[in-house]
């Protein structure tokens, strides 16, 4: 056998090696990822430090009762209502606001959580009260290779904010938040559910322009008479397209967000028709089209309290997290969580 032979299979050998190692090393890679980040395994419950008040929470979902730690459901909801990809600080106040809610309602049992399970403290379902999300849940969302790194920046957030909650006049406050509040200003509690609290205030935003930007919906005249109760659908065409009390705001919130109008002579008020059709929020425009009609909507969610995309903003100006909840909560103040 020739030398040259000799060293040509040397190299297919090297060759052959190389490549196994690299498979390996690719499955192995994909191992961890797959795992959360951890060669030990991930569990349902993420454990963080100081991890000491225990919680029940109703799974939608599943439809099952799961118990948890206070800052591991903390890292379930901030993965669930803000999108792992804004600024550390965001996440911060996001997690603050998560904690004080989970705390502030663990004080009176919610009866559409108790008829759920009479053990629940809590449901994942964010119609009753905050999403949540499991770690399977984050894995199919963001995706095996993403998984880790977006757990772990969250992670970083709870942390780094273990056991701080908003405090007014020395009680736990109940911090309401909302996607969008359509970019100018949030808006006043008293203004959506006619009880006025001095820490849910409007305040200004920094001008967002996000996703929830100028969402158009159309509805059939029938379909606004099944969902609403109105008669749209019975009347001439001409007195549809040419009276203006037909469709017509009569009331607006100070920061432009309808409180009442009237639909073929009802009077609604502006929550009532953002829930029965399923709009955004209720900073909208009505336009009638020619067979129904159409809302034009900005902003995503009630208003009140601390806007996500605004926190974001804020964040990225350079805020870090205390700034930002006490820009959205007025008078209130971060304290610590103390479990005697």
């Amino acid at each position: 056998m020739s030398l040259r032979f000799i060293k040509k299979r040397q190299r297919k050998k090297n060759v052959s090696f190389w490549l196994i190692a690299f498979l390996f090393f690719l499955c192995l890679l994909y191992f961890f990822f797959s795992r959360g980040g951890s060669f030990g395994g991930a569990e349902e419950e993420i454990k963080i430090r100081e991890d000491i008040v225990r919680l029940k929470v109703w799974e939608a979902t599943s439809g099952q009762l799961l118990e948890m730690g206070l800052e591991s459901y903390v890292v379930g909801v901030v993965a669930a209502e803000m999108p792992a990809s804004f600024s550390l600080e965001a996440l911060k106040a996001q997690a603050v606001a998560a904690r004080t809610y989970a705390l502030e309602r663990l004080k009176v049992p919610d009866p559409r959580v108790k008829a759920l399970h009479q053990e629940a403290d809590l449901s994942s379902d964010p119609a009753i009260n905050q999403a949540w999300i499991s770690t399977a849940e984050m894995k199919r969302r963001w995706g095996q290779w993403n998984y880790a790194r977006h757990l772990g920046k969250i992670r970083q957030a709870v942390e780094e904010t273990v056991g701080q909650v908003l405090i007014y006049n020395g009680q736990l406050i109940d911090p309401l938040y909302h996607a969008s509040c359509g970019g100018k200003e949030t808006e006043n509690s008293g203004e959506v559910w006619q009880f006025d609290v001095p820490y849910l205030q409007k305040v200004s935003c920094t001008g967002h322009q996000d996703r929830h930007q100028t969402t158009t919906q159309f509805f059939t005249l029938e379909t606004c008479d099944r969902l609403l109760g109105t008669t749209l659908s019975t009347l001439p065409a001409s007195k549809f397209q040419q009276d203006k009390k037909v469709i017509q705001v009569t009331t607006k919130s100070s920061t432009g967000r309808v409180k009442e109008m009237l639909l073929g002579g009802k009077s609604f008020s502006g929550v009532v028709i953002r829930t029965q059709l399923g709009l955004p929020s209720t900073r909208f425009t009505c336009q009638k089209e020619e067979k129904g009609v159409s809302f034009i909507s900005n902003g995503y969610g009630h208003g009140v309290g601390m806007c996500q995309y605004g926190a974001n903003d804020l964040a990225a100006s350079g805020q870090d997290f205390r700034e930002i909840l006490q820009h959205y909560y007025t008078g209130a103040q971060i304290g610590h969580l103390q479990v005697e």
